[in-house]
């Protein structure tokens, strides 16, 4: 077990940024591509859709090198701590506890799996149990270690959305994933939607709001982009990609234009194409196809 007080050279840069950063106690390791970090989270009591999207999204983020921070809760954060070890990729746990401490306990052998691929933090002391008034905290932390918070399922008061409400403060990015308007579960997300966080419905849609040096490190450090194989001409990837050629940029407006697609829709297809080495941005919104020989080089 390692303890970091902030100025520490292995202190997460993002969390020092913000004020009055915590002293951290570790188990695991955390490492430099931990600054590449989002965190997602959600309802504890959440439902068989809302554990299928967070599997999912974790995974397909994890695999593209994004460590996935989560609180080790039932429900939606044990599912995102899941999808990314599933993926082969990185994520940490904070506790709101004590890190000698598994809270809940059931997670344990999650807890030791997230140890061995990742790390578990706690700004509390060994021996300290989860009680109520260290949640906010906890939330705070989590929020501060990533470059944005996706909430999936949360209802109108939970502590999920205190954990959007401290990234929204701390200038991180805020994004939701919808649910359907009759259910409880989703009441949280919706609202948030409406008050301005990015709707989000797949990975490339996260992605896409994150700034271009983030962006360049996702692609970097994608083990899945490697050699990946050319998109499927039926899919949004395909239709896209057949617009563009290598020598007369397109702009994104054009393409929205010629694809017959929503806007959004486009701009997460195009941060795909970009981000498997099919694609280049150029100045200006406008984009160009990438030759095989390109791709190689």
């Amino acid at each position: 077990m390692d303890r970091l007080h902030p100025g520490h050279p292995d202190y997460p840069d993002l969390l020092g940024a913000i004020s009055s950063p915590p002293t951290l106690h570790v188990r695991g390791a955390l490492t430099e591509d931990d600054a590449l970090a989002l965190a997602i989270v959600g309802a504890r009591a959440a439902t068989p859709y809302g554990i299928e999207v967070t599997e999912r999204l974790a995974g397909e983020l994890a695999a593209r090198g994004v460590t996935i921070v989560s609180g080790l809760a039932r429900g939606i954060d044990a599912a995102a701590h899941r999808g990314a070890l599933g993926a082969g990729g990185r994520t940490v746990a904070v506790l709101p506890c004590g890190i000698d401490i598994v809270y809940p306990p059931e997670h344990r052998a999650l807890a030791r799996s997230i140890e061995a691929r990742g790390a578990l933090l706690s700004q509390f002391a060994p021996g300290v149990p989860a009680l109520p008034g260290h949640f906010p905290a906890r939330n705070r932390t989590l929020a501060g270690l990533s470059l944005g918070v996706v909430v999936v399922e949360a209802a109108e008061r939970s502590g999920a959305l205190i954990s959007a409400g401290f990234a929204a403060d701390l200038g991180r990015e805020v994004f939701a994933v919808p649910g359907r308007i009759t259910s409880a579960t989703s009441a949280g997300t919706n609202r948030l939607i409406q008050d301005g966080a990015k709707l989000i419905t797949c990975w490339q849609d996260v992605v896409s709001e994150l700034p271009e040096p983030w962006r360049r490190m996702v692609r970097a450090s994608s083990p899945t982009t490697q050699d990946p194989a050319r998109p499927d001409g039926e899919s949004d990837e395909g239709r896209i990609l057949a617009m563009l050629t290598p020598d007369e940029p397109q702009h994104i407006e054009r393409l929205i234009a010629r694809g017959g697609l929503e806007p959004a829709r486009v701009a997460a297809t195009l941060v795909a194409l970009e981000l498997g080495g099919w694609a280049r941005q150029l100045t200006g919104q406008r984009w160009v196809s990438v030759g095989e020989r390109a791709r190689r080089t």
